[in-house]
């Protein structure tokens, strides 16, 4: 999506401090973490929100789960402590892009509820 500013970052028209990447998925910081560590999951391809999956979409999402959320957690020390993972969707869920991305949040106590 042409003006999308997350299809821009993984088309690399704007950069960003990248933690990982593959040909499905672009993992980086947060501009405005939330947390000690704060990196942002997103599907290179442009999906809206988590409405917008279907069966299509089970490769990335499954490898976004299974694979890149491990891995990011482990390279940037929170895996042995715990860690957040949140998919906000639509406005009253506090979506802010309109394109699906997984926060990744830790290296602090997360409390309940989360606001």
């Amino acid at each position: 999506m042409a003006d999308c500013i997350f299809c821009k970052i993984a088309n690399k028209e704007i950069p960003s401090a990248a933690v990982y990447e593959d040909d499905m998925v672009l993992a980086f910081k947060d501009l405005e973490p939330q947390a000690p560590v704060h990196v942002l999951v997103i599907p290179k391809k442009h999906v809206e929100s988590i409405k917008e999956l279907d069966d299509s979409h089970k490769d990335v999402m499954g490898h976004i789960f299974c694979k890149v959320l491990p891995r990011v957690a482990k390279e940037q020390g929170i895996d042995e402590k715990g860690f957040r993972v949140v998919a906000n969707t639509g406005d009253e869920g506090g979506q802010t892009v309109k394109h699906l991305h997984i926060h990744l949040l830790g290296g602090r106590s997360m409390q309940w509820p989360p606001g």
